[in-house]
């Protein structure tokens, strides 16, 4: 039987895909880069299902796929450094532009963090993007803890960001949820040993979020005030 939202102390939450519509953004940072270089643009279908391993492995995929050679290739290539320092530029420039919340996002955080639920997200996506998403879409506030692709030495689906949570605002495992959109997202709070609800309309890679058998699939996160 699933949990109640009334059951949780802590909610953790993925960014893209979850609480942010990114991938519009992202392609078109991808694109800028490429066509910087000469390489053909990447579809936004083929972003999408790129989505959840980290902002880097998303553009070593583009480039791969671009320049079809594999991305084990792209990883070793003395040129990675330049174009990634390219695409970091362009997204920067990109971050907040297409992006939007989905539906009850800012309403729902601002109830939870009213009934004095503790808040975070753990995120793949580098330090320096996630800031400035959360910025542009004012959501940095709500917050009590931002845990980025590179804020430990290990990211999703390590259970160490959910971790580190648990640890800091002193919540035992049963009584904390992760709200995601992938089986990134799933596989991460199963190694934690937390409850994962998940939405169906994010980025898990084309597949369908079911199959990823999350305990719970919400239309979206309003639930959580139920």
């Amino acid at each position: 039987m699933s949990a109640a939202a009334s059951d949780f102390d802590l909610v953790m939450f993925d960014l893209d895909g979850t609480l942010v519509a990114t991938a519009g953004e992202i392609g078109d940072a991808v694109n800028d880069t490429l066509v910087r270089f000469e390489l053909p643009a990447v579809s936004q279908v083929q972003v999408e299902r790129w989505i959840g391993h980290g902002t880097r492995e998303l553009l070593i995929q583009a480039l791969a796929s671009a320049g079809k050679t594999s991305a084990d290739m792209v990883r070793t290539s003395a040129a990675l450094t330049l174009i990634a320092t390219e695409f970091d530029r362009a997204y920067q420039r990109r971050c907040g532009t297409r992006s939007q919340l989905y539906p009850q996002v800012r309403e729902t955080l601002v109830a939870l963090r009213e009934r004095g639920v503790k808040l975070a997200v753990v995120t793949n996506k580098e330090g320096r993007y996630t800031a400035t998403v959360l910025d542009a879409h004012r959501l940095t506030p709500l917050f009590d803890r931002v845990v980025s692709g590179d804020s430990l030495s290990t990211k999703k689906p390590d259970p160490a960001g959910i971790r580190s949570c648990l640890a800091q605002f002193a919540t035992v495992a049963e009584r904390a949820l992760f709200v995601g959109d992938s089986s990134i997202d799933v596989a991460t709070a199963r190694n934690a040993g937390v409850r994962v609800w998940a939405l169906p309309y994010g980025y898990n890679m084309g597949e369908a979020i079911t199959a990823c058998d999350p305990d719970r699939v919400i239309p979206d996160i309003s639930v959580l005030l139920n």
